[in-house]
């Protein structure tokens, strides 16, 4: 549509520039000329490396002035001829046109709607006007899926997402800020959470494996309808959070499957607080070294299986039963006991979550 859009602005400076002036696009083609024998063919005078130019430049008799996105252009303006004139109209018309596409963007471009829907800057009752003026399909499922790049790397994350999923009409690849890229996906209806996280560990794997980028992957739910994509984004927003603090080893992580560990970070910190002081009146948690705290997760791991997790910690099983009665004495729970052991658990958690959300007096 830009090169409609340039072509239109073009044909209308025609009579008032008696020059022949045009555009480039990314691929060094002529995508617009006042001269239309030459739409289509290349610029051999424009390389790759002019589209990081900021300044006009002047080769073979044309004066070109790059325009659009930052850091790299994404479009060569070019005038006949090298004279102040020619800068002064390469300049004029560079605003220009950079402008009318961003006004056009903003109106007409379906990325930028989409955008716009999930971070909550349009309101509710102008998404359907939007939509349907944008004559965008509102009866299909979608899911969002949240991209968090652990670290920053020289490879450009976002177009390597937008080069997996190429299909503009019906998948929206949106960069949110330099660590997050949202994925809003077209899905079939029926699709369950585990072909949700196939899909999302498909991109990790081409993340980490082909271009040694680290990245974890957020999965908010299933929705059906423009309005609700913002909650969508919302919950695997939420999903990354959560994973951060009680699935650490984890890449994927999906809003349905998160648990009572959901309900954990919605809670106050200071009822938090109550609840561990509550729970360890003899002694706290804190009491508890390293070796005894893996002994217990070990001892979860093997669903309170004394027999199971000394054969997989490679100790006698009265060694198991002396280190239990220990925790015992100093915690005053019994992790034998089904009722103790989930409330062990659970403060587990807990503690995990204020560590990570300290408490602010």
């Amino acid at each position: 549509m830009s090169n409609r859009l340039f072509q239109g602005v073009v044909h209308q400076m025609k009579d008032a520039i008696d020059r022949t002036i045009g555009v480039i696009d990314e691929t060094s083609a002529v995508i617009a000329c006042s001269d239309l024998g030459r739409i289509g063919e290349p610029c051999e005078a424009v390389v790759s490396d002019s589209f990081m130019a900021t300044e006009a430049f002047v080769r073979d008799g044309y004066t070109y002035k790059p325009f659009g996105s930052r850091p790299r252009s994404e479009y060569i303006l070019f005038v006949e001829g090298t004279d102040d004139q020619a800068a002064k109209f390469a300049a004029l018309l560079a605003v220009s046109l950079a402008s009318i596409k961003q006004y056009y963007d903003e109106k007409y471009d379906r990325g930028n709607f989409v955008k716009n829907v999930i971070l909550d800057n349009i309101l509710p009752g102008d998404i359907y006007l939007k939509a349907r003026e944008l004559r965008f399909n509102n009866d299909v499922n979608r899911v969002v899926l949240l991209i968090r790049i652990a670290a920053r790397t020289d490879i450009s994350a976002y177009d390597i997402v937008q080069n997996l999923f190429p299909d503009k009409n019906k998948d929206f690849v949106i960069n949110i800020n330099e660590t997050d890229i949202a994925l809003v996906k077209e899905i079939r209806a029926g699709i369950d959470s585990q072909d949700l996280e196939k899909l999302a560990r498909s991109i990790v794997d081409t993340l980490s494996g082909e271009f040694y980028t680290q990245a974890m992957v957020g999965i908010g739910t299933v929705v059906e309808g423009i309005k609700d994509l913002a909650r969508s984004f919302k919950e695997a927003q939420v999903a990354l959070e959560v994973g951060k603090v009680f699935d650490t080893e984890k890449t994927i992580v999906s809003y349905d499957n998160l648990g009572i560990a959901r309900l954990i970070y919605q809670l106050p910190t200071t009822l938090c607080e109550m609840f561990l002081r509550e729970v360890f009146k003899k002694g706290s948690i804190d009491s508890l070294d390293q070796e005894t705290l893996f002994t217990i997760q070990r001892f979860f791991e093997n669903n309170l299986n004394v027999s199971e997790t000394s054969r997989k910690l490679f100790v006698h099983r009265n060694t198991l039963v002396y280190r239990l009665e220990k925790i015992k004495r100093l915690t005053g729970l019994d992790l034998r006991e089904f009722d103790d052991a989930i409330v062990f658990k659970v403060a587990l958690m807990v503690k995990k979550y204020l560590m990570a959300n300290p408490v602010k007096y």
